[in-house]
Parts: C-alpha cells; sequence; structure tokens
C-alpha cells in the first residue's frame, strides 16, 4: 500500500446545515423567522423546516422525544450584532444579556430557543 499524499487527503471544508429538534415546530418557526432567518422549506404545520443563511442551513425536525438538554451552542455570523438583538427584543425575546465585546474578538450575545437550543449571534472586531 502506498502512503496517500498529504495535499491530496480529503478536507474539513465548510457546514452545510446543523439540524435541531423541536417539540413544537409551529412555536420554532416564528422565533427563527423573527430573527431573520429566511424559510427556504418547510413551515409551521411541517415536520422538517430549512432555513438559509450564507451557503448554510439551519434545519428545525420534529421531534418528540424526551427533554431536550444543554448540548453545546450554535454560533451565526450576522453583519450587525446589535441589530439582530434589537430585532430580537422587538419580537418580544429575552437574550441572555446585551451584546459585549469578548476577549477573544468577536462581538456577541446569546439566545435560547424555545426548544433549549442556546444560538450565539456574533461579529468579529476588525
Amino acid at each position: 500500500m502506498t502512503e496517500a499524499d498529504p495535499s491530496e487527503a480529503p478536507r474539513i471544508e465548510s457546514l452545510s446545515a446543523i439540524t435541531l429538534a423541536t417539540h413544537d415546530m409551529a412555536r420554532a418557526v416564528p422565533f427563527y423567522e423573527a430573527l431573520g432567518f429566511p424559510l427556504k422549506y418547510g413551515g409551521p404545520q411541517e415536520a422538517f423546516t430549512s432555513f438559509a443563511f450564507g451557503s448554510s442551513f439551519l434545519n428545525l425536525i420534529a421531534d418528540s422525544r424526551g427533554p431536550i438538554h444543554w448540548w453545546g451552542r450554535v454560533i451565526v455570523y450576522v453583519s450587525d450584532v446589535d441589530g439582530i438583538y434589537r430585532r430580537a427584543l422587538a419580537a418580544g425575546l429575552q437574550p441572555e444579556s446585551a451584546p459585549a465585546d469578548a476577549p477573544w474578538g468577536e462581538r456577541y450575545f446569546h439566545l435560547t430557543d424555545p426548544d433549549g437550543h442556546e444560538l450565539s449571534f456574533a461579529k468579529p472586531l476588525r
């Protein structure tokens, strides 16, 4: 067996999508729409919904299994962290705190969706 050229080795290139489980699609879809996620497929009455952003997708899948426990965080880069924060407030959503500049070089805020999934909206500081 010959050793493969490292330059030809498969590499991780990008995130295609993340799929989150929801207990209530009719509640989850308006939450994401209120934040400005563009609906690509599905909707409040469907078992699967997909939102497009950039070249990636955020998917929701209806799942009635047990409670969802903290699993991590989805970090979404946006053009205007404070604008998304204001949009969330205007929609009656409750972010954990106001946007802040982090020592690792991003402006961000966290928000939890109706099913307990933690979202972080961020933008690199220049």
